[in-house]
């Protein structure tokens, strides 16, 4: 590879994991910033929680799209499609004067980051040598990993200093500078096909399959399991997801080329990814509900239990991804899994009297096996791809494994309310039944990381 070619190849990849971790802290960072925007727009928090909703659906049906785009644009142009939309959702959102135009900025946002999830992957597995996609990919990882855990944080200081209008125009300016080093370093490539062919009908069905399935997962976070909220959606996006499935099988010009399964790395990593999202994602939600509601601390506290996670993903995402590289992705992998599922089992045994030291010790050890998996699992499961295939395998990655998260999130909330209504039936305190709601949610993720274990020492070679 010559100087140039690799600078460029350098170029493009910082620009596009930089994009895709404004895009992470951009959706988790309003969960921060909702109180203030309720009392600004005089909503209630179910009608401002369509902020967090509208970006995962928005996202999640943009995503398969990418394998289309990917074909019809150069690398450059999707960037630069990816960082105009970013950048007018900021905009939007920055001088919105109505909830319904702070809503129009976010699925903007939304469609940006739906573009660079996969990109990331793509650029990090086909632009460089094969001996280091492990470091690549770990640096990616930051991006999916360090991203969501400092973007409360970061709403939280710039919503109590200067408001929540700030953070769009940090967003603004960060943007601003990803477009110009785009237009100054990325060279314009032929690599797009004026001849890609879209079709129609596999667009529609991935749209209301992943949309019906993610928002179905959403609303059975806050409402019952038989609710025509929770099971109409449900049911609509599982029979579009098969029918999409089916025809990407039969037609010429399939949305995603469902051959990547045909890679017995793809298939492994493919179910370890699902299960470790799964198993993570709804532990943000859940662990500051407990050490607020069972433990009595303040929110102050429990955001507390997720820094050392945060520091751990920055440091840990390319250490993980520079030693699979150095001595292959099984170890890696491995000692990952059983972090995440040491830290994950021992949550389990929580209750009221736990300090707050000893969770943060529990997340931390949790974190590392996270920071230890992503990367990795996306490198190794990647690997067996040809480059024509790598945008394929990587959408399918990134829109499965965010329905698996919402599903695992939505399924720990399940728990968190049933199980006490089942134990204040049978005569527990309130205390108790709580906690014993907690605690099997945090057995779920136990669960799951387990299977992310199992995968990893029986496929992983």
């Amino acid at each position: 590879m010559r100087l140039s070619e690799k600078g460029h190849a350098c170029a493009l990849f910082a620009i596009v994991v930089v994009a895709c971790a404004l895009g992470s802290l951009s959706q988790t960072a309003t969960n921060s910033m909702l109180t203030g925007i309720c009392a600004d727009f005089a909503i209630d928090a179910a009608t401002g929680q369509w902020l967090t909703t509208i970006y995962m659906l928005v996202m999640g049906i943009t995503v398969p799209a990418v394998t289309y785009l990917s074909r019809r644009l150069s690398a450059k142009r999707l960037v630069f499609l990816a960082l105009g939309l970013f950048l007018a959702g900021s905009v939007v959102d920055l001088v919105a004067r109505t909830f319904l135009v702070l809503v129009l900025g976010r699925v903007l946002q939304a469609v940006a980051t739906g573009i660079t999830l996969p990109l990331v992957q793509s650029v990090a597995m086909t632009r460089f040598p094969r001996e280091r996609t492990g470091t690549t990919m770990g640096i990616a990882g930051i991006a999916m990993g360090f991203a969501p855990n400092i973007g409360p944080i970061i709403g939280g200081a710039l919503v109590d200093s200067w408001g929540w209008r700030s953070f769009y125009l940090l967003l603004i300016g960060a943007v601003a500078l990803l477009v110009a080093a785009c237009a100054l370093t990325v060279r314009e490539e032929g690599d797009g096909s004026p001849g890609a062919v879209l079709d129609g009908p596999s667009l529609a069905l991935s749209t209301l399959g992943f949309g019906g399935l993610l928002l179905a997962a959403s609303n059975a976070a806050n409402m019952p399991l038989a609710s025509t909220a929770v099971w109409s959606p449900a049911l609509v996006g599982a029979a579009c997801i098969a029918a999409f499935l089916s025809r990407q099988n039969r037609i010429p010009h399939p949305l995603i080329y469902l051959g990547v399964f045909r890679s017995r790395h793809y298939r492994a990593a493919f179910v370890a990814q699902n299960c470790l999202f799964a198993s993570f994602m709804g532990i943000t939600l859940t662990v500051p509900l407990f050490v607020q509601g069972v433990c009595g601390l303040t929110a102050f506290d429990a955001g507390i239990v997720f820094i050392p996670a945060t520091v751990i993903a920055l440091f840990l995402n390319p250490l993980a991804g520079l030693l699979t590289d150095r001595v292959g992705a099984r170890p890696v992998i491995v000692a990952g899994a059983a972090l995440l599922t040491a830290g994950a089992a021992s949550m389990a045994f929580v209750d009221a009297s736990t300090p707050l030291w000893l969770l943060t010790a529990m997340q931390g050890v949790r974190a590392l096996g996270v920071s230890a998996l992503v990367g990795p699992l996306n490198s190794w499961g990647l690997s067996g791809l040809l480059p024509a295939n790598m945008m394929d395998g990587s959408a399918f990655f990134a829109t499965v494994r965010q329905v698996c998260a919402s599903l695992g999130t939505a399924l720990m909330m399940l728990l968190v309310v049933a199980v006490p209504a089942g134990a204040l039936s049978l005569g527990a305190d309130g205390v108790s039944a709580a906690v014993w709601g907690y605690r099997a949610a945090f057995a779920l993720s136990a669960l799951l990381s387990a299977a992310v274990l199992a995968t990893a020492l029986w496929k992983v070679r």
